[in-house]
């Protein structure tokens, strides 16, 4: 797949299952699952302020929306190292799958054109997914708020 060809995933649609190694070594896989809810999100780079702050956002939110039946997983291009070192960093009880050949980003269109300071580049589209017990598509947030994404997840919820 080309780099520039965006995946349009809406919601109601089957989540694309996944399967790679976390920051750990453990084999985390979108079937392992089914029966449960998921967030999965996808983020830019380990360590840098906006990404620091939607990780421990939700952190600070992992019991509520555990209650809600929720398991969380994030996705970068860093790797297990990095991931690794900011998951230790920050206190994240959730795995941090890395991605550096891009296949999940892609596979959730979550890889595409980005622009800054008027420069157009490929990178990592921040997203958020919500995927229900059999692995269909809730909801997707594309514009993500750093400061309080686990507000804009239980919003969609209520």
């Amino acid at each position: 797949m080309n780099d520039s060809e965006k995946i349009a995933l809406e919601s109601g649609d089957k989540a694309p299952d996944f399967s790679a190694l976390d920051h750990q070594g453990n084999l985390i896989s979108l079937s392992g699952f089914a029966g449960k809810k998921l967030i999965l999100y996808f983020y830019p780079k380990d360590n840098t302020p906006g990404c620091t702050a939607e990780a421990c956002g939700l952190r600070d939110n992992y019991a509520l929306l555990k209650d809600k039946g929720f398991d969380i997983v994030g996705v970068s291009a860093d790797d297990a190292r990095s991931h690794k070192n900011f998951s230790e960093k920050f206190g994240l009880p959730f795995p941090l799958i890395p991605d550096s050949g891009k296949e999940i980003l892609r596979s959730y269109g979550a890889w595409g054109p980005k622009k800054l300071y008027g420069r157009e580049y490929e990178g990592i589209l921040r997203k958020t997914f919500v995927i229900d017990e059999k692995g269909k598509i809730m909801h997707i947030i594309s514009k993500v708020d750093t400061k309080d994404p686990a507000g804009q997840i239980l919003k969609f919820l209520k």
